[in-house]
């Protein structure tokens, strides 16, 4: 072989060697292996079940306790749409002492009857599956027409079955079978600053959608008495800062549990000290007292109170006490006992001073008929009576008997 043919052989075996090092290190660059393509797939699988097992963890953390209860109360509470029916008399402009001018014109000088009807809003909840349903007395008041709208859409005409104007709790029924129903708490256990629950038809926002509105707070405070209002005793009420509005009335009030553990009624609202927006509290009826009315709602449609104790009294003046010897400024003295009353059968005598009824201690004369609710008295129980005379402590016992049979 001739030098130059030896030159060309070294040249061309360079250059062999050179492509094939060219090969392995940059032409894997400018592909992609079937062992890269698969590692791929495998990595965005992965991070496609990892996405989903985030999305779970957030969807689960915000569930809780709150959210769990609303989605089991929820479906219980019902919209109440109450038709009323209002007289009321227009007085006449005219005024005359004159018969002759009343007998001629007449018409000038009658006044005027009119009834006017008008609508009004508020909420309930279903106790049974057979379409009992619990709200305030005053929100039925005078009804002539009752409609219940549930969160299904679906609405019936509702019956009342039995009131307590003095409890301010009202039955309901409607025509249906199968429904969701609360679950009843127990007010005796409520803890100060747990979570409160208000759900309810506040403004009639209800009507929109069928869906009841949420509010959620916490017990405020325990055992707030009011007394009597427009003919309602409100004793012992759960204060809550959970919102309450117009319309809210006859909903239920639930703990963390979903459990109702009583029923909205009424709030007090005014202005903020720094004179910056409105504030509201919000009170509920304990369920402990409302489910004690259930059964005789059912059966008698009502709560016989209508009893006959026989006594007067009037609130203790300090110089009279002072006088009788009585050193204390709280109690009512009684003024007039009726023959043959249980007052008088009981041994109660005229002058008297009764110092407590039951467990409730009386001030005033206005306690006297707060210790009835309080004791949720009725006709055929008895009434412990404290009294005090001539310087001891006595205890008398009252049969409550009904007026009717007097």
């Amino acid at each position: 072989m001739t030098r130059k043919s030896l030159r060309t052989a070294i040249v061309f075996g360079f250059g062999i060697i050179a492509g094939v090092l060219i090969y392995l290190n940059f032409g894997l660059l400018s592909g992609e292996s079937s062992t890269t393509t698969d590692s791929l797939h495998v990595d965005n699988l992965y991070a496609s079940q990892l996405n989903d097992d985030v999305n779970a963890d957030i969807s689960q953390s915000r569930q809780n306790s709150i959210t769990q209860a609303v989605k089991e109360l929820s479906p219980t509470v019902v919209g109440i749409t109450v038709t009323q029916v209002q007289e009321y008399i227009r007085r006449s402009p005219f005024s005359t002492r004159d018969s002759f001018f009343r007998e001629l014109y007449p018409e000038l000088f009658k006044d005027r009857r009119f009834t006017e009807e008008f609508h009004s809003l508020g909420s309930g909840f279903i106790i049974s599956e057979d379409g009992y349903i619990l709200t305030n007395e005053h929100v039925v008041e005078n009804a002539t027409e009752i409609v219940v709208t549930m969160t299904s859409g679906k609405k019936r005409p509702a019956q009342i079955i039995g009131t307590d104007p003095m409890s301010d709790v009202a039955l309901l029924k409607i025509d249906m079978e199968n429904l969701p129903k609360v679950v009843f708490g127990n007010s005796d256990q409520i803890i100060l600053g747990e979570w409160a629950i208000a759900v309810g038809n506040p403004f009639g926002l209800f009507e929109i959608n069928n869906r009841a509105t949420v509010t959620v707070g916490v017990i405020s405070a325990l055992n707030r008495d009011f007394g009597e209002m427009n003919g309602r005793v409100y004793q012992d009420m759960i204060q809550t800062d959970a919102s309450i509005n117009h319309g809210n009335s006859g909903g239920p009030l639930a703990n963390a549990r979903g459990e109702v553990i009583g029923m909205n009624a009424f709030i007090f609202t005014g202005r903020s000290g720094g004179g910056e927006g409105s504030v509201g509290i919000g009170f509920a009826i304990p369920i402990n007292r409302i489910t004690h009315l259930i059964d005789d709602l059912k059966k008698y449609h009502k709560i016989d109170r209508d009893f006959w104790i026989g006594i007067r009294v009037k609130n203790l003046d300090p110089m009279f006490a002072k006088k009788m010897g009585y050193g204390q400024t709280e109690g009512v003295i009684i003024s007039s006992i009726d023959r043959k009353s249980p007052a008088e059968k009981s041994g109660l005598k005229l002058g008297d001073i009764i110092v407590q009824i039951g467990n409730t201690k009386i001030s005033t004369d206005k306690n006297v008929l707060e210790s009835i609710y309080e004791e949720d008295l009725r006709v055929g129980d008895e009434m412990s009576v404290k009294i005090w005379r001539d310087g001891k402590t006595l205890e008398k016992q009252l049969l409550l008997v009904s007026f009717r049979n007097n």
